[in-house]
């Protein structure tokens, strides 16, 4: 049996087991596929504090040795489900291959950005294709993208890169965007903003190493255009993948884990990052979320 298991290995996760094994507590990280989460797709960190630049797959390394090093244990097996043991208090972790014991869980499972589902997306991310426009956008600067989304974050990401890009097309699939008509009357002031509406990207364009174009179709008449660009940046949203713990965790209508700043869901269960309920998701903010869920894991115990 552990002090603490705690579920995904991304930086929340990995910051969570970092902060419990110095606490003095016996740690057992359970990742189902690799360690790092999102942020190994990056190509270059630049917005987090104290380092001025790290590639995404070093950031998320250096972590897991450090981690490791300190005396956290990494499983990687998929977690199907948590029980609470009635008579002990002992949190049930359940895998495909056993079940674990702990005094607390950390739930650090995150969320995966919604792809277009188009051939050769994921091999054209961190090359032309990001998810993240304050992450990414910097690499962009004086260059032609485009922002795929109709939401706050499609139009927050628009007008962000207006400010360092030469010109931005944003396509949306209605006429109509979900965002704020404020945020959308600031962006169409933008000159360098072109808007692509009742739009779809069906394909995208490479050369050897990169995205250099994509294809739009206009839904109301079938036309296609091709667009030469550097990057497409896709906001339509993230799924997180909780549904394995509504027996022990509450859900809002969108699947994340409702909870706030102090990262405690009650029962001996946290969480931490992507995966709950807030509105900034960043790498510093995971960071912040795994130290506080971490600690106050500790004084559960």
């Amino acid at each position: 049996m552990k002090d603490i298991i705690i579920v995904g290995a991304g930086t929340a996760g990995m910051s969570a087991a970092i902060y419990a094994v110095r606490a003095g507590k016996t740690v057992l990280v359970l990742e189902a596929a690799a360690y790092g989460g999102q942020i190994i797709n990056a190509a270059d960190v630049e917005n987090y504090p104290g380092i001025k630049h790290i590639s995404g797959f070093d950031f998320a390394n250096g972590l897991y040795e450090q981690a490791r090093e300190l005396g956290a244990e990494f499983g990687f097996e998929k977690v199907e489900g948590i029980e609470n043991d009635p008579e002990t208090g002992r949190k049930l972790v359940r895998t495909a291959k056993t079940v674990h014991e702990a005094r607390a869980v950390i739930l650090a499972t995150g969320a995966r950005n919604r792809p277009l589902g188009l051939p050769e997306e994921k091999e054209l991310v961190g090359k032309g294709i990001s998810y993240c426009a304050t992450c990414d956008g910097m690499f962009y600067r004086n260059k032609v993208v485009a922002v795929n989304g109709g939401g706050n974050t499609a139009v927050e990401d628009a007008q962000f890169l207006s400010n360092v890009c030469k010109k931005v097309y944003i396509i949306h699939r209605r006429d109509e965007f979900r965002a704020d008509v404020k945020e959308v009357e600031k962006l169409r002031q933008k000159e360098n903003v072109e808007f692509l509406l009742n739009s779809t990207v069906t394909k995208l364009h490479k050369d050897e190493k990169r995205l250099c174009g994509i294809t739009v179709r206009n839904k109301l008449g079938g036309e296609e255009k091709t667009v030469e660009l550097s990057g497409l940046f896709i906001a339509i949203g993230q799924q997180p993948d909780n549904a394995a713990f509504s027996n022990v965790v509450s859900l809002d209508d969108k699947g994340y884990i409702i909870a706030g700043e102090d990262c405690d869901v009650g029962n001996g269960i946290f969480v931490a990052g992507d995966c709950r309920t807030k509105t900034v998701r960043q790498l510093t903010t995971a960071a912040s979320d795994g130290a506080t869920a971490a600690l106050a894991a500790c004084a559960y115990i």
